[in-house]
């Protein structure tokens, strides 16, 4: 059918918490059986595990220092902390150079043979291994500090051994830093005795070429007897100081003659006091006794006139004043130009002089470059060997100082007490225990749950089924024909009998079959009880046994199943020779009788037929047991010959394709089905279909305090 292609994937959607709460207390055995199972387990093996103690040492690791600092190199004493460093520490620890020593140390090989190897010597390696395994070394974050744990089921073991590791381990950083330092030295000296060979031949190939060369070289660099590189350059910074000096000086002078070369007499003996530097003291004098003879003649010509002889006078003294000026002025001109001469020639004489220098200088270097380079590299061999004499005399002084304690235990490892083992941590294990039973039995619940394709709500009914849920009948429910109506279960039945009633297309139908998928589901106690609660109710009821393969029926009645359906079908009987009267007075039974060879045939004969036709004007409602309709085909017979059939379903016990097979069966041979009946359920563990039964129960209650007067209110009742 189309509906079934919907079953997988409702349930996930509609899935709620309370769906998860029905789980846990539908499957609590489950759980409860897995979680104690899982803590006793957990706590019978932790008890008799061997039982093992830890110790624990630490440790502070610093990198080697002195506790003087050399004067040679006082920073090499600082240190800081280095995450990678302290990690390299923790890997030499778990080394075999540090591991093998405590082996051979405290004989382990032997000591661990009978604990074990069954009394067999271990080898070097397997004893490696094994105390690698039993130890666990640890840095603790941020700090130098770091922590080795040894685990033994001796407790004086556990801490002989961490402590034993711990010491081997600075024994180890104090032996290598003691053959670093003197390994360094030796590879120092074996470098400077190679450096001192060098040198002694830097030293004679430099005398050869001195010799060669006919360089006299004195002891602080300075060359006699011939040309010397560092005179050379100091008369070249001279002479080369002395150029400018002259350039300047004729720049200078040059200009100044050019400039005053230009003017006429007259500007020149106005410009010539204050252009000389330093001025012409004789200049100036003259200058002012021109300057003074000229007033005097004006003023004696404006007293006296021209023609007077003390004006003549003074006109003679100041044309003798004019001439001396002008004489005056020609020679500084003069001296002007013969300076400009004087000053260019010293210029083209120093100039000459310094090419000559440059020329000799190349000559010179040239000459000796061979030397010179010899006497560089000599220079550069020498300072080599000055820093390695520097570095062995510092490494030597620093291997001579006392040493930090590079390692220090400062928390030692003390035995743990015998009464507190480490492993196995019984509170721990029990603890994890419980969550892990939990987490388990819970899974295997919702495993379980998740594998049960079976019917186990009114939802999967009307969604795999596509049929409405007449009725939902309790567990463990007895025969209401010896129970009475006042049952807590009759109710339910009540309630799938108006249901019924109100489901027919026809009034006049009144023929019906139960019938189920497989045996077990509590087909014949259903259709038991609801014929029961017909006939309560006043109607006129026949309950004919016929399931011929496993009759039933007649052990509810407590009646003989010698004949019955059988005998009448086969006409051996009559029909009143085969029903068979119940304690309730509308109320017959007929039984199956013997089983024939052939039940099919009986069931789809022409008796069987008019057998139905003939009970229906005989009685209000006729109910027929049937087999399981799966794998026999006599309940698809029944159900197609009665009015109406109802199938049940016994909660949580078949798949759902089981079930949506034997509904389908029932259509396909024309049968009415009516609906269906969830049966067997288990109102205390599915609290889904609590409420069900506590309304039958308070409605039996209900009536059992106020009565029933007659049947025509029971009937009302089941109607409401």
């Amino acid at each position: 059918m189309d509906s079934n292609s919907n079953v997988p994937e409702t349930p996930e959607v509609r899935l709620h918490f309370l769906d998860y709460w029905r789980i846990i207390r539908l499957r609590k055995m489950v759980i409860l059986s897995v979680f104690f199972l899982v803590v006793l387990t957990t706590a019978v093996v932790s008890y008799f595990l061997p039982k093992s103690y830890s110790a624990t040492v630490g440790i502070s690791v610093e990198k080697d220092v002195t506790d003087v600092s050399s004067p040679l190199a006082p920073s090499a004493n600082v240190a800081g902390y280095d995450p990678f460093w302290i990690q390299t520490q923790v890997k030499k620890i778990e080394s075999a150079s540090i591991l093998h020593g405590v082996i051979r140390k405290y004989d382990l090989a032997k000591r661990w043979a009978e604990q074990y190897n069954d009394g067999e010597p271990l080898t070097l390696e397997e004893t490696f291994i094994l105390l690698k395994n039993k130890m666990r070394v640890r840095p603790d974050r941020n700090t130098s500090i770091i922590e080795i744990t040894f685990r033994s089921r001796d407790p004086k073991e556990a801490a002989e051994i961490a402590n034993a590791i711990a010491h081997a381990y600075r024994e180890s950083r104090l032996e290598q830093r003691r053959a670093s330092k003197f390994n360094g030295i030796k590879i120092l000296q074996q470098q400077l005795e190679e450096k001192e060979e060098e040198v002694r031949k830097a030293k004679a190939i430099v005398d050869q070429l001195r010799h060669e060369l006919n360089i006299n070289e004195l002891a602080d660099g300075t060359i006699y007897g011939g040309y010397s590189p560092t005179l050379n350059k100091e008369t070249m910074r001279r002479l080369e100081q002395q150029r400018l000096d002259l350039l300047y000086e004729y720049n200078k002078y040059n200009d100044q003659f050019q400039e005053l070369s230009k003017l006429s007499r007259e500007e020149l003996r106005n410009a010539l006091p204050t252009a000389l530097f330093p001025p012409d003291q004789n200049l100036i004098s003259l200058f002012e006794n021109w300057t003074l003879a000229n007033q005097r003649l004006r003023a004696a010509v404006e007293d006296l006139g021209r023609e007077h002889p003390e004006v003549r006078k003074l006109q003679s003294l100041v044309d003798e004043v004019d001439s001396q000026l002008n004489d005056k002025v020609d020679g500084i001109l003069r001296g002007l130009a013969n300076r400009v001469a004087a000053t260019k020639a010293s210029l083209d004489e120093l100039e000459k002089r310094v090419e000559e220098f440059k020329a000799k200088d190349t000559e010179f270097a040239a000459k000796s470059r061979p030397y010179f380079d010899a006497k560089h590299d000599l220079e550069e061999l020498l300072l080599v060997r000055k820093a390695l004499r520097l570095r062995i005399d510092d490494e030597t002084f620093e291997a001579n100082l006392p040493v930090s304690t590079a390692v220090e235990v400062f928390d030692p490892a003390t035995p743990p007490h015998p009464g507190r083992p480490d492993f196995p941590n019984l509170p721990l294990n029990i603890a994890l225990g419980v969550i892990f039973g939990l987490i388990l039995g819970v899974g295997l619940a919702f495993f379980i749950e998740y594998l049960d394709t079976s019917i186990k709500t009114i939802d999967d009914v009307e969604r795999a089924l596509q049929a409405p849920v007449l009725g939902v009948i309790p567990q463990n429910v007895g025969t209401l024909l010896y129970e009475g109506p006042e049952s807590p279960a009759a109710e339910a039945y009540r309630v799938l009998r108006t249901n019924i009633l109100f489901s027919r297309k026809d009034p006049s139908w009144n023929t019906l079959t139960v019938v189920s998928a497989g045996v077990g589901e509590g087909k014949s106690t259903t259709l038991m009880n609801l014929a029961t609660v017909f006939a309560q109710n006043g109607d006129r009821v026949l309950i004919v046994d016929s399931d011929l393969r496993r009759p039933s029926l007649h052990k509810l009645v407590k009646v003989s199943n010698s004949v019955g359906l059988t005998n009448y079908l086969l006409r051996q009987n009559t029909l009143e020779e085969v029903i068979q009267t119940t304690p309730l007075a509308t109320l017959d039974f007929l039984p199956s009788g013997k089983l024939p060879s052939s039940s099919m045939g009986i069931l789809s004969s022409d008796q069987m037929k008019d057998l139905i036709k003939e009970l229906k004007q005989r009685y209000d409602y006729v109910f027929f047991d049937s087999p399981p309709i799966m794998g026999v085909s006599d309940a698809s017979i029944l159900a197609s010959e009665v009015d109406m059939a109802i199938q049940v379903i016994q909660y949580r016990r078949y798949p759902q394709p089981m079930t949506i097979r034997a509904k389908q069966m029932i259509q396909k041979v024309g049968g009415n089905l009516m609906g269906i009946v969830l049966n067997n359920i288990n109102v205390s563990q599915d609290e889904s279909y609590y409420y069900y039964y506590s309304g039958y129960e308070e409605y039996s209650k209900q009536t059992n305090v106020e009565g029933v007067k007659d049947k025509g209110d029971l009937a009302q009742a089941d109607l409401k």
